[in-house]
């Protein structure tokens, strides 16, 4: 039998009758005040022993709005709280204000102002600063080390601006203030209600995420909303993302993921870090991160990745779960929490989408496609090719790296493979990357193959010398585009927004300097001889295979395939020609269709081949985002000649047209209309509109009635606007039978 530990209140509320639990809370009440006197009779104990001349802090008062604004910080939610922190980056100044219970003399009466940060405080890490209050009215150390200066004095006043280190730990600070006078042996704390949050500062040249542009600052740092590019490569299209690195729970949510990694206070000082750290805890595979990945399609048990319209839907549920991690969330979602919490850090990021993206597993440099000699595919390696891949842009000097190599880092939070055992990518430097030069920290040689590896399509011969012939190298497919929003330009309605950033990951494919590139990643990695040997000799039968760039869904398509017998002789061709539903990793879900023929062409003969696939054959099999990917293989007996081409492409879907009614103006109502037409001959069910405007409304769905077959829906909602200024309004629009129907815009906000 379990017995009840002895002087423990187990059981208490069930077994003591009402008089006797009335009395022992009477009891422990009367302790506390008891206590409470004595504590009372200590201090003025202290007072008479020391001529009563204690010094204890009655107010102190941190301006925190007012400092916001030379901090830019001013645009956090949580300054607007009745029990709001300070929010201020380092490198800068901020003014604050102690009232006394009496008045002081600098000359007797000691002040300190003590910062910690940690569990334990330490001058030696950092982690607790020390600021004696002198007569000095000018500060005397440099901007690297915290400082303080005497602005005012009066009677029981004193005005005060303290400098913080331009390379101050970032985090959540707290203040205690220490007095002394010489007659008294013991010294009087006082604990600031208010917490002091530090972040970094890229307004400050002596902070290593310094950015000199102002339109560049704008928006990597304080832009609230942008752009994340997803498709295909040849129809690429901005998805409109709220960041909302603003939010409430924005800056407690990045605080968080500080603390529950295993990153130690001195390396928050240090941006390197941190995005390392940041990638890691976005995803949750390893660690207690934010949002777990999934891309099976089922989603059953949380929300699809798709429904998201930003991040602050994301990082408040993880805050609500007490950490536990948000379901589910691919690479463009990772990428876009991963910037609203290196923004709210004070770190300048941005999403960035390699259309065409290799997943080099095997850390060749290559992605390797094998076939056996009757030109079959082989499955030998888990090497694949990504529709797209979204990871981070984050700016920051490298002192850890030789001189050049600072500006844009890569950062990766989607988890695809392992770095120093945790599932984290980057910082890896865009100059290193584009040079090749992939020795240097951190996963270049992963970064650089996402961008520039080969394709190389590889044969089984036993005669050869390693056992396979290498017969084709595609040095041009792999990182077709590299995308982000431009700076400082908006457009809802199209994408004249984007810009094309390849230039810095990448030299000019084919040029020189692309090709020594190359050479310089191989030569690190030990694969030279990959890259050098020769391909099979000259074939003399053309294929050619006809891209689709896109097709609105409900429609059908054709698959083309053109061939031309360029020899005298004639030739035998057996081909596979076939249509699939791929996820967006480039992973196959279903057949849709597959032909495969036998021709025989005469000497320079041509031949077309042509195979139709319909809406009726494709739709019930398409998957996240209805990619598709067409795929030929041919092989020509007479020479074993083997040829394989594929094509991606996306089915497209309506737009959400978005209008508003009424002026716009803080704190009065105003109408929005949400419409598109159903463009399938089904009935739309499960219908669900997803809406999220900072300074609006916060995200939030609205389940919408059964939708008819090409019938035009229309949903109304009206918003009272509790910001002023640019706001940007996202929509979504999913149901069981059409997902990712999107719309924005901006409104102007008047006072």
């Amino acid at each position: 039998m379990a017995t009840r530990p002895r002087g423990s209140n187990y059981g208490r509320s069930r077994s003591m009758d009402p008089e006797k639990e009335h009395k022992i809370r009477e009891m422990e009440r009367l302790r506390e005040e008891y206590l409470k006197r004595k504590r009372e009779e200590m201090l003025r104990e202290q007072a008479l022993k020391s001529g009563g001349q204690t010094l204890e802090v009655d107010v102190v008062e941190l301006y925190a709005k007012d400092n916001a604004l030379d901090h830019n910080t001013s645009r956090y939610d949580l300054l607007n709280g009745k029990d709001a922190p300070a929010i201020f980056r380092r490198g800068q100044l901020f003014y604050m204000c102690i009232r006394f219970k009496r008045n002081f003399d600098l000359s007797q009466d000691k002040i300190k102002l003590i910062f910690l940060i940690g569990p334990q405080p330490q001058v030696s890490k950092g982690t607790l600063v020390q600021l004696p209050i002198t007569g000095n009215q000018s500060f005397t150390k440099p901007k690297s080390q915290w400082d303080i200066r005497l602005h005012h004095q009066e009677q029981a006043i004193v005005h005060l601006q303290v400098q913080i280190a331009s390379k101050a730990i970032v985090g959540v600070w707290s203040l205690n203030i220490e007095t002394t006078h010489p007659s008294s042996t013991v010294p009087s704390h006082f604990q600031a209600s208010k917490n002091i949050y530090i972040l970094f500062n890229p307004w400050c040249k002596d902070d290593a995420v310094y950015m000199e542009d102002e339109k560049c600052r704008n928006e990597y740092v304080l832009n609230e909303s942008g752009k994340i590019f997803v498709g295909s490569h040849k129809a690429p299209k901005g998805r409109r993302w709220i960041y909302g690195q603003f939010s409430s729970a924005a800056l407690p949510a990045a605080m968080a993921i500080l603390e529950a990694s295993p990153l130690d206070y001195v390396g928050r000082a240090n941006p390197v870090k941190v995005v390392r750290t940041v990638s890691a805890m976005i995803n949750s595979e390893d660690d207690n991160g934010v949002l777990k990945g999934r891309w099976d399609g089922s989603y059953d048990d949380g929300s699809a990745p798709w429904v998201w319209t930003g991040s602050t839907a994301i990082l408040e549920e993880y805050l609500r779960n007490g950490g536990n991690a948000v379901k589910y969330g691919q690479c463009w979602v990772f990428a876009g929490v991963c910037t609203t919490v290196c923004r709210a850090l004070g770190i300048p990021c941005r999403p960035v989408t390699n259309f065409v993206s290799a997943h080099d597993t095997d850390d060749t440099l290559t992605i390797d496609k094998f076939f056996d000699p009757k030109g079959e595919k082989m499955e030998l390696n888990d090497d694949s090719i990504w529709n797209y891949h979204v990871w981070n842009d984050c700016w920051m000097t490298r002192p850890d790296l030789p001189p050049g190599y600072g500006g844009w880092q890569a950062v990766d939070a989607t988890p695809q493979e392992t770095s120093d055992g945790v599932y984290q990518t980057g910082p890896a430097s865009l100059e290193a990357v584009r040079r090749g030069e992939v020795g240097f920290s951190y996963d270049s040689p992963f970064v650089f193959s996402e961008v520039n590896a080969d394709i190389i399509h590889w044969q089984k011969d036993d005669d050869a010398p390693i056992g396979w012939k290498k017969l084709k190298t595609n040095k041009y497919h792999v990182g077709r585009f590299i995308l982000t929003k431009k700076a400082g330009v908006e457009d809802h309605k199209g994408d004249s927004d984007v810009e094309n950033i390849i230039n810095l990951y990448k030299n000019v494919e084919g040029t020189a300097e692309e090709r020594i590139a190359i050479r310089n990643a191989a030569t690190y990695g030990n694969f030279t001889e990959l890259f050098e040997m020769p391909a099979t000799g000259e074939e003399d039968v053309f294929f050619d295979m006809l891209e689709i760039d896109q097709i609105m869904i409900g429609e059908p398509f054709d698959i083309v395939l053109k061939i031309e017998n360029r020899s005298n002789s004639v030739r035998t061709i057996h081909s596979v020609m076939s249509a699939n539903t791929v996820y967006y990793t480039g992973i196959n879900a279903h057949v849709v269709k597959k032909e495969i023929r036998k021709l025989v062409l005469n000497p320079r003969q041509k031949e077309t081949l042509t195979i139709k696939v319909t809406s009726q054959e494709y739709y019930d099999k398409l998957v996240d985002y209805s990619m598709m990917k067409i795929y030929a293989m041919a092989t020509v007996k007479e020479t074993r000649q083997t040829w394989t081409e594929e094509d991606d492409f996306a089915v497209e879907k309506p737009k959400l047209k978005l209008e508003v009614s009424g002026h716009i103006q803080v704190g009065q109502p105003f109408d929005l209309i949400a419409s598109f037409v159903n463009p399938l001959d089904r009935i739309l069910q499960d219908c669900v509109f997803i809406i999220e405007g900072p300074g609006l409304s916060e995200p939030h769905r609205f389940y919408f009635r059964d939708i008819n077959p090409k019938e035009t829906a229309v949903y109304k909602e009206s918003f009272v606007p509790f910001k002023e200024g640019k706001r940007n309004i996202v929509v979504m629009f999913s149901s069981r039978q059409l997902i990712e129907v999107q719309g924005s815009m901006e409104v102007e906000v008047t006072p």
